[in-house]
Order: structure tokens, then sequence, then C-alpha cells
């Protein structure tokens, strides 16, 4: 292992490491490896699976009691592979309040909180449900009818 900096020899030793990277500064990896050089004092911690661990944290944030904070909310919208635009236009809202709330100048409403927790919880439906399909452009005419069929099971009727 050499250094990606200056090219000298690392140490590596396993330990428990703090994960700012992902933009939240309490998420502590245990019993990481992490490679030092002694030389230019870089310092590189190996993270396998990191897509993994991103949903990991990303459920285990959903997943809590409290409030959701603005780095949060950025690390979630992220994770989902929402740009700011997007995400608020799934929410309902605009996007300059969304980065509002990302930047913790004002709260999440309780209603946008939750749909977000959703998303997350149950495997990024924006990959299951189309965008398009959330966002249907709203206007002042009356709904569409619903038909529900029952064969077997439930279902829309044609």
């Amino acid at each position: 292992m050499t250094c990606s900096n200056c090219g000298n020899k690392m140490s590596s030793r396993r330990e428990n490491y703090k994960y700012t990277a992902c933009g939240l500064d309490y998420v502590t990896l245990a019993n990481l490896e992490v490679r030092r050089c002694k030389e230019c004092g870089d310092v590189e911690a190996v993270i396998p699976k990191i897509q993994e661990l991103h949903r990991v944290i990303a459920q285990t944030i959903a997943r809590r009691q409290s409030r959701l904070r603005g780095r949060e909310i950025r690390f979630l919208r992220k994770h989902l592979g929402l740009s700011g635009e997007d995400a608020a236009r799934a929410l309902g809202v605009g996007a300059s309040w969304l980065s509002r709330c990302e930047n913790n100048k004002t709260d999440l409403s309780p209603g946008c909180e939750r749909f977000l927790r959703l998303m997350v919880l149950y495997d990024q439906p924006s990959r299951c449900y189309p965008l398009k399909d959330l966002l249907a452009e709203k206007d002042d005419k009356k709904p569409a009818p619903i038909r529900l069929d029952h064969g077997t099971s439930w279902q829309a009727a044609a």
C-alpha cells in the first residue's frame, strides 16, 4: 500500500472511523481498515460495499423517531438519487423551500417528512413508481372516477 499523495508506504490497522464524507457528522464505522501515511499524514479508509452502507445509514435515519435535520434530509434525497428540484416536485413543495429545509432554515412539514421516510424504507419508490405518475398535473376538474372489480383479488377495471 503506497500513499496516493506522496508515494510512501502506508501503515494499516483496524479502528473505529468517523465517516464524515457521507455529509453526516455522527456516523462511526466500527473495526474498519484505516491506512495512514507517516510521511504526509494522509488517511485512507477502506470502505467495503459503500452502496450497502449508504442504504443502511438511510434506513436507520428513516426509522428514527426524531425529526429530520437538514443534513439528514439532504443525505436521504441524495441516497434516493434525486436532484433538489425532483425531490421538491415529488414532495409537492418548491425547490427553494426544500433547500431551506436542507440548510436548517426551516423545518420539513410532518407530511413531507413521512413521505421522504417512506421513499427510503420502501427501497427507492422513485424507481418503482415513475415520478411522472406521482407528479400528475393539478387541475380544477373533478377527479376521474376509480372503478375496482373483485375477482380473486381487487384490481382496477378497464
